[in-house]
């Protein structure tokens, strides 16, 4: 799995959430296979790598297989090539996402009929229409383009179709939201270069975990629509960079580009969002008394005791709903998506939301909430193809 910020990390070892999904009204299951959903981030790559999942089978994986996605709906799920920020300093991050990319492509070797590599919206209809599963590609982290535009082609010829430009630390392309030190006070100079050159190339640019100065950097140098695979609204999450602020969903939508909301519980909540605060100051007055650090397994017990007298705050479907709501009100119906992070946020999803089959679960709420049918098929997939569209329509002839 993904190293996570702490908040999240501790997420993976909460214990069992409740795990029953609602059952979804035979309309909302109905539109789910009707429309295309597709899905901004899904960590399948890394369970795959690390845990030997099989997303064919269902064999070790976490939140997304393919038979869930299929009774979920899902047909597109951007497969996150996730590099993590330590690959910047120590080296061999090109080599990570080559890795990652050749076992999403074995996937798709392997289970022809269930799954294949879309490398275009033209091939998600496709393959969405040929009743498989469609794998565009999103490198999570701009590391691996190591400061040569030339890897940028390979990974484009690789099939990635947008980088996230940064992690969980400033890098030699822009600022984290993360990272306390802003080296770059935005974009670095490469930064401002590669911008361009994805959109010469036809990548989308992913604004998720980038400073603000960072995203604004991003928009006033892009001449196509950028998208934010995977976050949520600052509004509900106050002070935290990683969540959008109102103006930059604002400035996305006027943009023409979309935010994707992610499911993850302290994305959604502000009590999800600081739990791990007071429980980590609590643990650190204990070590005082100890006149010690605690050692690893004292520092678990601690926290399985403190789950059991503090219930995490799981985030609710209406939780969710009221970021889309949210972003519609700020960006506008044409701008708002799914971004969940599922396979990517431990055991933090939302009740009712917990794996790729819940699409319909979430889609009964939007009907609740009198999102019209046309809105819905927005939201699940079209908005996100249409900015897709249009990044490949800004694309220029460039000698590489």
């Amino acid at each position: 799995m993904k190293a996570l910020p702490v908040f999240l990390a501790a997420a993976c070892v909460f214990g069992a959430s409740p795990a029953a999904l609602a059952a979804p009204s035979e309309r909302a299951v109905e539109i789910a296979h009707k429309y295309v959903i597709v899905d901004g981030h899904v960590d399948a790559p890394s369970t795959v790598a690390e845990a030997g999942a099989d997303i064919a089978t269902g064999t070790k994986t976490v939140d997304f297989d393919y038979d869930r996605a299929k009774a979920g709906g899902l047909d597109a799920p951007f497969m996150s090539i996730y590099v993590a920020a330590d690959y910047e300093e120590k080296g061999g991050a090109k080599a990570r996402a080559d890795i990652l990319i050749g076992l999403m492509e074995g996937v798709a070797a392997q289970y022809p009929d269930k799954y294949e590599i879309a490398y275009s919206p033209k091939d998600v209809r496709r393959i969405f229409a040929e009743g498989k599963i469609a794998m565009p590609l999103g490198m999570e982290n701009g590391s691996p383009i190591e400061g040569d535009l030339q890897n940028l082609k390979h990974f484009y010829d690789r099939g990635v179709r947008y980088v996230t430009l940064a992690h969980s630390k400033s890098n030699h392309i822009s600022d984290s939201s993360y990272d306390e030190n802003k080296r770059w006070d935005g974009l670095s100079p490469f930064g401002f270069e590669l911008v361009r050159a994805m959109n010469d190339l036809g990548i989308m640019v992913d604004v998720s975990h980038l400073s603000d100065a960072a995203i604004e950097d991003v928009l006033a140098t892009t001449r196509a629509p950028v998208i934010a695979s995977h976050s949520s609204l600052r509004h509900f999450t106050p002070d935290w960079e990683r969540n959008l602020s109102d103006d930059l969903v604002k400035k996305i939508g006027q943009n023409g580009g979309i935010v994707m909301i992610n499911y993850g519980s302290a994305f959604l909540n502000e009590p999800a969002n600081i739990y791990n605060t007071p429980r980590d100051a609590a643990r650190k007055a204990e070590e005082g008394k100890l006149g010690r650090a605690m050692t690893e397994e004292e520092a678990s017990a601690f926290n399985a005791a403190w789950r059991e007298t503090h219930p995490y705050p799981f985030a609710t479907l209406d939780q969710v709903l009221d970021h889309i709501d949210r972003a519609v009100e700020l960006a506008g119906i044409d701008h708002v998506g799914l971004g969940t992070d599922y396979d990517g946020v431990g055991d933090s999803l939302p009740v009712d939301l917990k794996d790729v089959s819940s699409y319909p679960v979430l889609i009964d709420g939007l009907l609740a909430r009198d999102y019209d049918e046309t809105a819905i098929e927005k939201i699940l997939g079209a908005n996100a193809l249409r900015v897709w569209e249009e990044v490949e329509q800004a694309r220029k002839k460039r000698k590489w």
